[in-house]
């Protein structure tokens, strides 16, 4: 498939509009440099338009994101400052997740075989507001947008109103938190934000695609949203029913459809999990009973 083009930014759709694990490469060119926003598995069907690259600006760090940096030796890599050392070696990484070690050996084979993994020490960290100025008018900025990760980033090309807005995925799993450095609460406070960029069209990592229709965007935006009540209503009901550890909780699936096996599921729904009970509980719609068990308040 042919990229889709709006000026200097071009875009290249994953298999399935970057349903994961692929995900959608966005490559800017200004009059002075050449950058891409992620790498994901697309990256290594693009070839010298990407092997080119002056700069890698990753939006956050995870694995589907960083399939090419290996291959980009000589392109310098930057990252939001809370997600850097995630991105210079696997024990940043490894922290980035926070799963038990067992499951953290199980997902660096994974990546390595599914994703060519390979950290960047040289990588080098922006603040939110950051700003590139590429050449010709063409200029890249930061916004920080965290929650799927504590560095996560909306990176827009203010020139041409292009907003490349990530994990912000608009997606029907609805949005991920199940990782030690993503925050629910900092999540819907971005999803409020993440409105407020001036922007025409709209670009997520994965499945959307491209959006060009501000109201398309912001109903998109709605129904993604929407799956963090829906979440919380499905636990709240089970709750209702009757006392559930964590582990009960764990068990019956917030997240994920019973019988999906990969390697960090029951550690991302302890997480998420958690989470919502911590919100849950700051609501009094529940209360801890037992020592390790929560029932509806």
């Amino acid at each position: 498939m042919d990229p889709l083009t709006f000026g200097p930014v071009r875009i290249h759709l994953g298999d399935k509009s970057g349903k994961y694990p692929d995900g959608n490469q966005v490559v800017v060119q200004g009059a002075d440099t050449r950058v891409a926003f992620d790498t994901p598995l697309v990256a290594e069907r693009i070839g010298a338009e990407l092997d080119d690259v002056d700069m890698v600006i990753l939006g956050h760090v995870h694995e589907d994101h960083m399939v090419a940096l290996g291959r980009l030796a000589r392109a310098q890599v930057q990252v939001h400052e809370a997600d850097l050392a995630a991105a210079q070696s696997w024990a940043g990484l490894a922290r980035h997740y926070g799963y038990p070690p067992p499951v953290l050996a199980r997902v660096r084979e994974m990546i390595e075989r599914d994703f060519g993994y390979q950290p960047r020490p040289d990588a080098t960290g922006y603040a939110d507001g950051a700003a590139w100025d590429l050449g010709g008018g063409v200029r890249v900025r930061a916004h920080h947008l965290p929650g799927h990760t504590a560095g996560h980033c909306a990176l827009v090309v203010e020139s041409e109103g292009v907003a490349f807005i990530g994990d912000i995925d608009l997606t029907g799993f609805g949005p991920y938190y199940g990782d030690a450095t993503s925050d629910l609460a900092q999540f819907e406070r971005s999803l409020e934000r993440v409105k407020d960029i001036d922007a025409k069209v709209w670009v997520t990592s994965h499945h959307r695609g491209v959006i060009t229709e501000r109201a398309a965007f912001l109903q998109a935006l709605e129904q993604f949203r929407h799956k963090i009540d829906e979440r919380g209503d499905r636990l709240l009901g089970w709750l209702r029913e009757r006392p559930h550890t964590l582990d009960q909780l764990v068990a019956r699936r917030l997240l994920y459809p019973v019988g999906v096996e990969l390697p960090y599921v029951d550690s991302a729904e302890r997480r998420s999990i958690g989470l919502h009970l911590v919100q849950l509980q700051a609501r009094g719609a529940v209360r801890a009973v037992g020592g390790d068990g929560y029932v509806a308040a």
